[in-house]
C-alpha cells in the first residue's frame, strides 16, 4: 500500500502543480490568450471523456456486469452533481447571451472588465482611483473565492487519481495527464484576479499553487481512510463512479468554457483531437508497459 500511495501522490502532484503553470502563464504574459485556453480546455475535455467512457466505465461494465457498472457510473454522476451545487464555478471571461445578442460580463467569480478599469485607473483622477480601489477589493475577493472553489474541485480529483492508481499505473497515469491539462486554466482562473488586484506576481503564484495542493491532500486522506485491501468488485465499481464524476465534470464545466473561449467549432475539433490522443495513449501504454505494473 505504501508504494501505491507514493505513486498516486506523485501523479497527483503533477496534476495539482499544473495550477502553477497556469499562474506562470498569467504573470509572464501581458494578457491571457483566452482562445488558447479554450482549445486547451477542449483538448482536456476529450482526454477526460475518453478515459471516462472508453476506460473506466467500459472496464467496470466488463468486470461487474452492465447493470452494476451503470449503477456505479451514474452514482458518480449524481454524487458530483450534488457536490457541484455547493462549489463556486471558476470563470475566466465574458459569456455571450445569444438571446439578446449582447455580451455580458460575469459578476462571479471573476470580472475581466474590472482588470481593464484597474489599468485605466492609473491615469485617472482621485475619484477614479477610489473606484479602482473598490474594484481591486472585489477582484481580489473573487480570486480568493475561486481558489477555494478550485481547491474543492481538486480534492475529489486526487481521490480519483488514488483509486486509478490502485487499479494500475496506466489508469492513474492517464487520469493524472487529463487532470493536469484541466488544471492549467484553473491556475489562470485563480492567479489572474489576484495578480491584477495586488500587482504581486508572488501572491498570484502562491495562491494558485496552494489551490492545486488540495489534489495530493485528497490522495493522503483517502489513502489512509481506505482499507489496505479492497474487494475487486468494489474497486471496479468505485472506478466506474470516478468515470461518472469525470464525465460530469467535463460536460458541466470544461466544454462550456471551451465553447466560450475558442468557439464551438474549434472547441469540438479540440475535443475529438483529445479523444484520439487519449485513445492512442491507452493503446500504446497497454502494449509497452510491463505486465507486472498492474495493467
Amino acid at each position: 500500500m505504501d508504494s501505491e500511495v507514493l505513486v498516486a501522490l506523485s501523479l497527483s502532484m503533477v496534476g495539482g502543480l499544473s495550477t502553477s503553470l497556469g499562474a506562470l502563464f498569467v504573470i509572464l504574459s501581458k494578457a491571457p490568450n483566452l482562445k488558447m485556453l479554450g482549445l486547451l480546455q477542449g483538448f482536456a475535455a476529450g482526454l477526460m471523456l475518453s478515459i471516462s467512457f472508453f476506460d473506466l466505465a467500459h472496464n467496470a461494465i466488463n468486470s461487474i456486469g452492465f447493470l452494476k457498472g451503470n449503477l456505479w457510473f451514474f452514482g458518480g454522476v449524481i454524487f458530483f452533481a450534488i457536490i457541484a451545487n455547493f462549489i463556486p464555478e471558476p470563470s475566466l471571461g465574458p459569456t455571450a447571451d445569444t438571446k439578446n445578442k449582447k455580451v455580458k460580463h460575469p459578476t462571479f467569480p471573476m470580472k475581466i472588465y474590472a482588470f481593464e478599469l484597474l489599468l485605466a485607473g492609473k491615469h485617472g483622477n482621485e475619484g477614479g482611483k477610489d473606484v479602482m480601489k473598490k474594484h481591486r477589493r472585489q477582484v481580489l475577493f473573487s480570486g480568493i473565492i475561486t481558489a477555494v472553489g478550485i481547491s474543492l474541485h481538486n480534492f475529489p480529483e486526487g481521490m480519483a487519481v488514488f483509486l486509478g492508481s490502485l487499479k494500475g499505473l496506466r489508469v492513474g497515469l492517464n487520469l493524472a495527464l487529463a487532470i493536469a491539462l484541466h488544471n492549467i486554466p484553473e491556475g489562470v482562473a485563480v492567479a489572474l484576479p489576484v495578480y491584477f488586484a495586488t500587482q504581486s506576481k508572488w501572491q498570484a503564484f502562491k495562491l494558485a499553487t496552494v489551490s492545486g495542493l488540495a489534489e495530493p491532500l485528497g490522495v493522503i486522506i483517502v489513502a489512509y481512510l481506505f482499507p489496505s485491501s479492497l474487494d475487486p468488485e468494489i474497486l471496479e465499481g468505485l472506478l466506474g463512479s470516478v468515470g461518472g464524476v469525470m464525465a460530469f465534470l467535463t460536460l458541466h464545466e470544461m466544454l462550456p468554457l471551451a465553447f466560450d473561449y475558442a468557439g464551438q467549432k474549434q472547441a469540438v475539433k479540440a475535443v475529438f483531437f483529445g479523444m484520439a490522443f487519449m485513445s492512442a495513449s491507452l493503446y500504446f501504454l497497454e502494449i509497452s508497459l510491463p505486465a507486472d505494473m498492474g495493467l
